[in-house]
């Protein structure tokens, strides 16, 4: 495979167009080819390029579909009804051991894309920027070009390295490239350390918050384009990837300082006021809701949606206006067959869920949209940001902590049945009861692994697939055989 296939931005440099947001929120720039001297000469080329950074990352293999849809399969919630590899039966199994399969060379493909299309930015915007846009807006762009580097970071690391409890971050990660690559022979580079590369992706959200917006010109823009508030949410989730409970807690409360319900950023300077929404399934169906921190936008536009056998409905659903693959059905052993999910039947989120009458089999209903699959992939949403809050406080377990953390996890609950009430009579319990409560919030999200990773726990067994050990073949995946064949520094895992 060529290096220009990998890295390179076949400069080139190609100017994107708006499609990354919905075009009646941005006015599309036309696709056009400039060099790279001049892709950051007028305000437009510099926008066009920002907005190639959320539309390259929403890629099907990547955010629009495949990642997320990964996050969910690798756990115990999930069965596979097709055996189709090509749409990640290998990823279900536990068992994507070769370097040449399909799912880890075309992730690892897609995001380092998306990194090199960051650092290009970053480093046309940091050139050019002040004199074409003015200062402010400047700091803007690398904001939003390090915010969406620092994510696709912290997803590879999901993936590709051991879990950061495995040696405090000291097993070999993943390549830090954070200068671009523009023509071959720039591939060389050993892997930076676990803990080196949560320090990078820290260091980008830190400097996105700093310089990010406070709010977008729209609701549909807060939901779409990072603002302060996306850099923050974020930063709960990679301090609780750490186990790095006290900088959770310190990010986490800026966005929800209050110490009862009902929890909201308005208490807090930091612009975008979040909260939950009353119905669950509004999330789901209307994006640009105050709880939606970050979902990538999907049209009809060509390269604009995640294409064949990628979209989120088309995995998770079939039903009479979803014509979907059905690929992967909820295991009655999983979730679903919970006490805590099964006899909550005033649950709301249960309309998310969606049964086959004909086979009595149940699938995730939240990507409801008929083909072309237009549902936004949501990245962050503030629920999470509570939860996030929520277990770093009942971890702490200082005084106090304990009272929040259970106001929390019930806000999440009672917002989908307000006559459950979450008990928490010892730390452990809490702490049982808010995992529990995250993967029923987030079933079909693409969380599950994470969670799972972070903790260094044993992913359950499922189906036919025996349970998966952290000290098993398959706990993490292999790096890319194309990485492996262009970079003579990289080390396989």
């Amino acid at each position: 495979m060529k290096k220009q296939f990998k890295y390179i931005i076949a400069l080139g440099l190609i100017l994107f167009t708006g499609i990354s947001c919905k075009k009646e929120y941005l006015t599309p720039v036309p696709l056009t080819s400039v060099s790279d001297a001049t892709a950051f000469d007028t305000p437009e080329r510099i926008l066009g390029n920002v907005r190639g950074l959320y539309t390259n990352t929403k890629s099907g293999a990547f955010y629009a579909g495949r990642f997320i849809v990964y996050g969910d399969i690798r756990g115990e919630d999930f069965l596979n009804e097709t055996g189709n590899l090509v749409t990640g039966a290998d990823v279900w199994s536990l068992n994507p051991t070769g370097t040449s399969t399909n799912s880890v060379i075309n992730l690892w493909r897609d995001a380092y894309f998306a990194i090199n299309l960051c650092n290009i930015t970053i480093e046309g915007v940091t050139a050019k920027g002040p004199s074409v846009v003015g200062a402010s807006l400047t700091n803007n762009y690398l904001g939003e070009a390090r915010l969406v580097r620092a994510l696709c970071y912290y997803s590879l690391l999901q993936l590709y390295a051991r879990p950061y409890a495995d040696g405090a971050g000291s097993k070999p990660g993943l390549p830090l490239r954070i200068t671009a690559i523009k023509g071959s022979g720039f591939s060389d580079l050993a892997r930076s350390s676990v803990a080196q590369v949560y320090a990078q992706i820290l260091s980008d959200l830190n400097f996105a918050e700093a310089n990010l917006p406070l709010t977008n010109a729209s609701a549909e823009l807060n939901t779409t384009r990072a603002h302060r508030n996306t850099a923050i949410a974020l930063k709960t989730r990679v301090y609780l990837s750490m186990g790095d409970y006290p900088n959770v807690i310190a990010e986490g409360t800026k966005l929800a300082p209050q110490a009862v319900a009902p929890f909201s950023a308005n208490a807090a300077p930091t612009g975008v006021v979040h909260a939950l929404q009353p119905n669950i399934t509004t999330v789901f169906s209307t994006y640009n809701t105050t709880e939606s921190i970050l979902s990538f936008p999907m049209t009809a536009a060509g390269g604009d949606n995640p294409g064949t056998q990628n979209q989120l409905g088309f995995y998770f659903v079939r039903n009479a206006s979803n014509l979907g693959s059905a690929e992967y059905s909820l295991n009655p052993s999983g979730i679903i067959s919970d006490p805590a999910y099964a006899t909550a039947s005033a649950d709301a989120r249960k309309n998310l869920i969606f049964t086959n009458v004909s086979n009595n089999k149940k699938f995730v209903n939240k990507y409801s949209l008929p083909s072309p699959f237009l549902d936004y992939p949501p990245v962050i949403r503030y629920s999470e940001v509570l939860l996030n809050l929520a277990e770093a406080l009942a971890r702490r377990n200082g005084a106090g902590d304990a009272a929040k953390a259970l106001e929390l996890v019930n806000a999440v609950r009672k917002r989908s049945d307000p006559s459950v009430t979450i008990a928490g009579p010892t730390q452990a319990a809490l702490i049982n009861a808010i995992l529990l409560e995250r993967r029923i919030e987030f079933l079909g999200e693409g969380l599950r692994n994470n969670d799972l990773m972070r903790l260094l726990q044993t992913i359950p067994a499922k189906g036919s697939v025996p349970a998966k050990a952290p000290t098993d073949q398959g706990y993490i995946w292999p790096i890319s055989a194309t990485e492996m064949s262009l970079n003579k520094l990289m080390t396989d895992n």
